[in-house]
């Protein structure tokens, strides 16, 4: 899964890219100083990983992953070319779903290039940027459907769904929000378009806003948008997140309980992305290694087997499996076996979040 953090310049970008990776991409105070995209892998915060090693104290643990790519600031005139412009959108392209930091502090020791914090106005210059973006893309999209209708009947009704789509996004509408029934979706979903991608708020807030973000009314604007279409915010400090990145432990716990917060910023937007897209966890446990493994919610037991490997899927016998929570009552696996608590599921068996499974096949 890959996430693109976007946004203007200077509202925190980088520094939170920093903080959650620790990659050391550039953030200095003025437009464009990344100038390529930084990408760095972030392990998603998980505590019944972290419980199983207690248990296993394997050789190694694997957490689940999520990658972050740290795209070049964006500024108006991007979908024409201004700034670094359409290489700036095509890194968008590549990503599974969008971060957009928007700066929710005032301090006239950072350059804001639209001259100070504004939020909302800072959203929807860069939501625009996305949507005339998309409106170029659909416009190429129906010009290439007609002329393949000048062969083939069946391409008519393509062209009429995206230029139906086009009215909408010519009023400035991101492709997300377009109403439509599901054939009509699934034929949007064919094309590439940046406002199709689903999006995560960061408030990037300074540290007495991040303290109360509800009492900041930067912080109230951004949250009353998001809402307004279905996204999520997320509260974080950039700055702060930087110092917190450098603890681990009791020191971060003890760091985290002095803001009067239970995790930090960073632990829930990685969360967030995480449940974004609709992923879940299901974990493998032994002396060798405990991991956490990413699938999409409803998959099934010979898909999710291969995750590890094509040869558990295409040998597939049955999954052995318990529910973490399960697991944590009787203590120990071979207690949870005398009790009877670890199931035999076939091929239809849907995994869920929190299954510890170990797969059956013969190749």
């Amino acid at each position: 899964m890959k996430l693109g953090i976007v946004g203007l310049p200077n509202v925190g970008k980088s520094t939170l890219f920093n903080a959650i990776t620790n990659a050391g991409a550039e953030s200095a105070n003025y437009p464009f100083c990344t100038i390529d995209p930084n990408v760095g892998m972030v392990a998603v915060p998980d505590a019944r990983l972290d419980k199983l090693s207690e248990m296993y104290n394997p050789k190694k643990t694997t957490p689940a992953v999520i990658e972050f790519v740290d795209i070049a600031g964006l500024v108006k005139g991007a979908s024409k070319g201004e700034g670094l412009g359409n290489k700036f959108l095509s890194n968008i392209r590549m990503t599974d779903a969008i971060v957009h930091v928007v700066r929710c502090f005032d301090d006239e020791n950072v350059i804001h290039v639209e001259g100070g914090a504004d939020p909302i106005r800072d959203i929807e210059i860069i939501d625009l940027e996305l949507v005339m973006a998309d409106v170029e893309m659909v416009e190429r999209r129906i010009d290439k459907v007609q002329k393949a209708a000048k062969g083939d009947k069946k391409f008519l009704r393509e062209a009429e769904i995206f230029q139906g789509l086009l009215a909408w996004l010519n009023d400035g509408n991101a492709a997300r929000g377009y109403d439509c029934d599901d054939d009509t979706k699934a034929v949007i979903a064919t094309s590439d378009l940046l406002t199709l991608k689903p999006v995560i708020y960061a408030a990037n807030l300074d540290e007495e806003g991040f303290a109360n973000p509800e009492g900041t009314a930067y912080y109230r604007q951004v949250a009353e948008r998001a809402g307004a279409e279905g996204a999520q915010v997320i509260p974080v400090c950039a700055k702060l997140e930087a110092e917190i990145a450098e603890l681990e432990g009791e020191e971060k716990a003890m760091f985290l309980e002095d803001l009067g917060v239970s995790e930090s910023g960073l632990d829930r937007l990685v969360k967030a992305s995480y449940t974004l897209l609709g992923l879940i966890s299901y974990l493998t446990s032994g002396e060798d290694e405990c991991r956490a493994w990413t699938i999409t919610r409803g998959t099934k037991a010979p898909q999710a087997a291969g995750k590890i490997h094509s040869d558990f899927e295409r040998g597939f016998i049955r999954a052995e499996v318990i529910a973490y929570d399960d697991l944590m009552q009787v203590g120990t696996m071979a207690a949870a076996r005398e009790k009877g608590m670890i199931r035999s599921e076939g091929k239809e068996y849907v995994v869920k979040d929190g299954d510890i499974i170990l797969f059956r096949f013969n190749v």
